[in-house]
């Protein structure tokens, strides 16, 4: 499971803006998550999905908007499960509160932990183990985000526009620039290195999620 706890970021100087990010997460992701966006210690916000792509995607839209400390943590979680992802309990959640602890202090304000795989079992189990620890991970998640913290407001435009489907001949037309700055600005924001890595990221995320179940690696 993925717990994200997100911390927001000079808040005794800023307005609350958790229940605003919350009420976004919700609208842009629907009903994607196991335990709903909840508002914990004051300015904090967490939340429990089972899914990694969306996990990352989320991970994503909270760095995008520039106010939070994000953590992520990878890991089993306490059942039943409440209501709410304020009771909600297990190593994922610890590894969230590490993690977002970490992130306070990173430049791009991210962190992951992923609970320790447990000792080998009986002779002749297999155990699965992930490709990446969780710190390797992070890493490269970190590097993906200061590639996307270096775009520009214009790259993000033409970003925007071109993950609706749109060509490049229809966002020159509705930004009211040339086909060729529309090609220059999406390759100076990486939109094609950004869409190749998110898949690999996905598919490493979920493989530290099965690590901590002992199954292996979907295909």
């Amino acid at each position: 499971m993925f717990v994200i706890t997100a911390d927001q970021i000079d808040s005794r100087n800023d307005r609350d803006r958790a229940g605003e990010m919350i009420a976004g997460l919700v609208a842009e992701f629907g009903d994607v998550f196991t335990l709903p966006p909840d508002q914990t210690a004051g300015d904090e916000i967490q939340m429990l999905l089972a899914d990694a792509r969306t996990s990352l995607d989320l991970v994503l839209a909270l760095h995008r908007s520039g106010h939070w400390s994000i953590g992520l943590g990878v890991g089993t979680v306490r059942t039943p499960l409440p209501d709410s992802a304020r009771q909600a309990s297990g190593e994922a959640f610890v590894g969230a509160r590490d993690a977002v602890t970490r992130a306070k202090k990173a430049d791009t304000r991210f962190g992951l932990t992923a609970e320790p795989v447990g000792p080998a079992g009986p002779a002749g189990a297999r155990q699965h183990r992930p490709v990446l620890d969780g710190e390797q991970v992070e890493a490269l998640i970190a590097t993906f985000l200061l590639l996307r913290q270096r775009r520009t407001s214009e790259g993000w435009a033409a970003v925007d526009l071109r993950e609706t489907g749109l060509t490049q001949v229809e966002i020159a037309a509705r930004l009211g620039i040339s086909t060729a700055a529309v090609s220059q600005r999406l390759r100076s924001a990486l939109w094609k290195v950004d869409r190749s890595a998110r898949p690999a990221l996905v598919r490493l995320l979920e493989d530290l999620d099965n690590a901590t179940t002992g199954t292996g690696p979907s295909t």
